[in-house]
């Protein structure tokens, strides 16, 4: 069998075992792994990872990071629930936590695990930058990113394994690994990614301004990550991320339409 057909059949299976809804887009998405099953793993991957590193507490800036995060899950929770999916958070355990570090990073775990670095403080700038990035990170959570991910490997390991059973010449099969490997990578699995990334920006945005947070600070976050990383990134297409101009230009045309969005919540003033 081509390579080629069997990047085909991968993403036709893709498409039949797609068993879930993501609430913000209606889109179907992948659910190999349960969340019953995924989010007590996470759960205890993050009380491992806290107790093996510097939890920051009892600070303006943790206090902040609580403070934001607790916002941004009741927009989540109102706009659940006036789309139709009440209960749709009855399994997410939200906690947020400012950890000692210089990395320039924060990320959530499946079910609502937050963890910011203090490095990424200062680019965050203000409140207002905080909530960008954990409205970014709850979107994650909320859209099942690592549940969808997860599927996503299982599928990749499985075309690679159906591959290699189908073809029998030993110098056929190092070609198709080989082809299989950067195909499936590039051609699928970073655009994937990508996907998820651009998603969460798009929710995120909608949920900051929801919790009272001005959204055109969105772009001006990524204005400043644009400015640390110095010009440094790959091509977008080698990426797991949307390049920074993507982000700016994709954060700043989306703006106006999440004032528009909050203001159905009576939220019509924001915080910086």
């Amino acid at each position: 069998m081509k390579v080629k057909n069997i990047l085909l059949s991968l993403s036709v299976v893709l498409l039949v075992v797609a068993c879930a809804t993501n609430p913000f887009t209606g889109k179907k998405t992948m659910a190999l792994v349960p969340n019953s099953q995924l989010f007590p793993t996470a759960f205890a991957q993050y009380s491992q990872f806290l107790n093996e590193n510097k939890v920051v507490t009892g600070t303006k800036d943790s206090e902040m990071i609580t403070r934001v995060g607790q916002r941004i899950a009741v927009a989540a929770e109102r706009y659940l629930n006036a789309n139709g999916h009440q209960g749709y958070l009855k399994d997410y355990k939200w906690e947020y936590n400012l950890v000692e570090d210089e990395t320039v990073n924060a990320w959530c775990m499946p079910g609502g695990k937050i963890v910011f670095y203090t490095g990424i403080l200062p680019i965050a700038k203000n409140e207002a930058g905080v909530a960008a990035i954990m409205g970014h990170e709850v979107a994650h959570a909320l859209a099942n990113h690592g549940q969808q991910r997860m599927s996503a490997g299982i599928l990749q390991q499985v075309g690679a394994v159906a591959g290699n059973v189908a073809i029998k010449d030993d110098q056929t099969r190092a070609i198709f690994n080989q082809a299989y490997g950067i195909g499936s990578q590039v051609g699928i699995m970073l655009p994937f990614s990508r996907s998820h990334e651009t998603e969460s920006d798009l929710i995120g945005i909608y949920l900051m301004a929801i919790a009272g947070y001005n959204p055109d600070e969105a772009a001006e976050l990524w204005k400043r990550m644009k400015a640390n990383s110095g010009g440094q990134a790959p091509p977008e297409f080698m990426s797991t991320h949307p390049s920074n101009d993507t982000r700016i230009a994709n954060l700043t045309k989306w703006a106006p339409k999440a004032k528009a969005e909050a203001k159905k919540y009576g939220v019509t003033s924001f915080r910086n």
